[in-house]
């Protein structure tokens, strides 16, 4: 398995972008399994496809852009997230058949693996969603059934699948902040009481967790290794998918 450790940079469009180009790379048979874990360069809203959609979406991108976010849309599914580098992104890619239970099978099993490794964090963590949780998932992995610590997502090929996991460790009241003014111009329903971080629950660190999550996969940061010239140039033909529209000033 390919470890990649990051950020690239400090464009989330871009971020996204490589994930989505390690994606294609397995679906193609290029490549059997990678692993991308980092540490955001910022603070960021990134949205889902169905967030695009809404006639609040320009109004949202504004609202992010206003407290500081950059902004990006995402490969996998779901709704708006927010974060900043007080956080873990968990990007896992593997070329493998698809099977209609394999979807749901890898939702419970990433939730195990996360609840798992808070609780050897001294974290009372569980899997499944919160009342008015931000980018509500039935396998979204939340403290005492009270506030949400990881969010989780896919995105599959026929012949390769994309996992990816945002851990929120700290900047609470910032990440609940821009989240309400972001639900609240795309008028979906959020409660900011909903969101939690590992900070908050357990006083953990970013760092901290990057290396729990290292060793929750039995990945050795010795043994990372660059992202290679064919993802980037792939990743450049796919970024501007990801891309936020211009808000007019």
């Amino acid at each position: 398995m390919l470890l990649h450790l990051g950020p690239l940079g400090d464009d989330e469009a871009f971020e996204l972008s490589i994930a989505h180009a390690l994606l294609r790379r397995a679906g193609a048979g290029e490549l059997d399994e990678a692993l991308r874990v980092y540490r955001p360069a910022g603070p960021a809203v990134v949205f889902g496809r169905r967030d695009t959609r809404l006639p609040g979406y320009p109004a949202a991108v504004a609202a992010a852009h206003e407290a500081g976010f950059g902004t990006a849309v995402r490969a996998v599914g779901g709704r708006a997230v927010a974060y900043t580098r007080e956080a873990v992104v968990v990007d896992h890619v593997r070329a493998e058949a698809q099977s209609p239970a394999s979807m749901d099978r890898r939702f419970e099993d990433f939730g195990r693996r996360f609840a798992a490794l808070f609780g050897d964090l001294g974290i009372d963590a569980r899997v499944g969603p919160v009342p008015g949780e931000y980018c509500p998932g039935a396998h979204s992995v939340n403290a005492r059934d009270e506030v949400k610590l990881v969010g989780t997502a896919q995105r599959v090929l026929p012949r390769a699948w994309l996992f990816s996991s945002l851990v929120n460790v700290g900047d609470r009241d910032r990440v609940s902040a821009v989240l309400a003014d972001v639900y609240g111009a795309l008028d979906l329903p959020f409660d900011p009481a909903s969101v939690g971080t590992l900070q908050s629950e357990a006083g953990t660190g970013a760092d901290e967790v990057l290396a729990a999550v290292l060793r929750a996969w039995d990945a050795d940061p010795q043994q990372a290794v660059e992202v290679d010239r064919d993802t980037l140039d792939r990743a450049a033909l796919l970024e501007p998918d990801h891309r936020t529209p211009a808000v007019p000033k």
